[in-house]
């Protein structure tokens, strides 16, 4: 089946902040790993243009399979694949992969612990299509699956990286994506990523930001406007949800009296749980404010409105840090 054109709605090239991109990085990532790497293979159901895994089809046109919109079979294909000794990238939107498709992931996968690579599109809140497209839960339901490895990359740079790391990793692995024109926020040079570990982007004193995916960009963007009001903001980035890098979280909350989760996903399961579970257990107490969606499912319209609607702009960041947002 042809794939349609793209249309407003499915979030590609969201307003970067001025930030230089990197148009579909995880694609690009994945022809080069496969150069020298005649394991790797391709997978979609029906969603390659959307996923940006057309660059891996093109330059290995042997190696990739569109299954059809049927993402049940993507994954069981995929895992079929794996028990072959290849190494699956199977893409489809995040919404899909983890509500459709969650039980193939748990038992065909994970339960064998498969090498299968789950990139899921449209993560959370970066499309208008509504309940049936956000992906809003998904980090939550997978972070409960045993053996799965879950990232929410932030950028350009660490999609590329992360990719490289989901491919070496042994198991399996479900990462979220942005996908078209990517911001670049971390530098590429010298840039590494290891799967459990998080990132110190910012140092700070006052107030604490803990965030992943897209987040993270615009937590750097409200401390700097903190910095302006005379607050000290620190950013810990967390890209791997599971396993989760507790011992980092523990130590940033140690430099801060308040902490403020930012995740494009709802409140409840996600980062923000992982951040006060870690506090509970480690027998810390601190402020903690969650930035977040809602625990309802989210309407249609632009995306860039509902965002607004739903508090995860850089100046809701800065509200929630400083003290202000109601």
């Amino acid at each position: 089946m042809a794939e349609r054109a793209f249309t407003q709605a499915m979030g590609r090239d969201e307003a970067t902040g001025g930030r230089a991109t990197v148009d579909a990085p995880f694609g690009h990532a994945l022809v080069e790993i496969a150069k020298s790497r005649d394991d790797i293979v391709g997978l979609t159901a029906d969603l390659g243009k959307y996923t940006d895994i057309l660059p891996f089809r093109d330059a290995h046109p042997d190696r990739f399979f569109n299954v059809g919109m049927a993402e049940q079979n993507l994954v069981a294909v995929a895992a079929g694949l794996a028990r072959t000794g290849l190494v699956p990238f199977a893409t489809t939107y995040g919404v899909f992969a983890s509500r459709r498709a969650f039980d193939f992931i748990a038992i065909a996968c994970a339960h064998s612990n498969l090498p299968v690579k789950i990139v899921a599109g449209l993560p959370g809140l970066t499309t208008g299509y509504g309940g049936t497209h956000q992906a809003i839960e998904d980090t939550g339901l997978m972070r409960l699956i045993p053996d799965l490895v879950v990232i929410d990359p932030c950028d350009a740079t660490e999609i590329a990286a992360a990719t490289r790391a989901a491919a070496a990793h042994p198991g399996p692995v479900y990462m979220r994506l942005l996908r078209g024109k990517v911001p670049v926020v971390f530098e590429p040079d010298g840039f590494e990523f290891t799967i459990g570990k998080a990132r110190l982007a910012r140092k700070g004193t006052d107030v604490g930001f803990v965030s992943t995916g897209f987040m993270t960009e615009r937590a750097l963007d409200a401390a700097a406007a903190l910095e302006r009001r005379g607050i000290s903001a620190g950013v810990l980035h967390v890209p791997t949800l599971k396993p989760f890098d507790s011992e980092a979280v523990i130590q940033f909350a140690g430099s801060v009296e308040h902490l403020v989760t930012a995740e494009n996903h709802v409140v409840w399961g996600g980062l923000a749980s992982l951040v006060a579970e870690t506090l509970f257990d480690a027998g810390m107490t601190r402020r903690l404010t969650r930035i977040g969606l809602p625990d309802r499912y989210i309407e249609c319209g632009s995306v860039p409105t509902l965002q607004k609607r739903y508090g995860l702009m850089i100046d809701d960041l800065v509200a929630a840090a400083a003290g202000e947002r109601a």
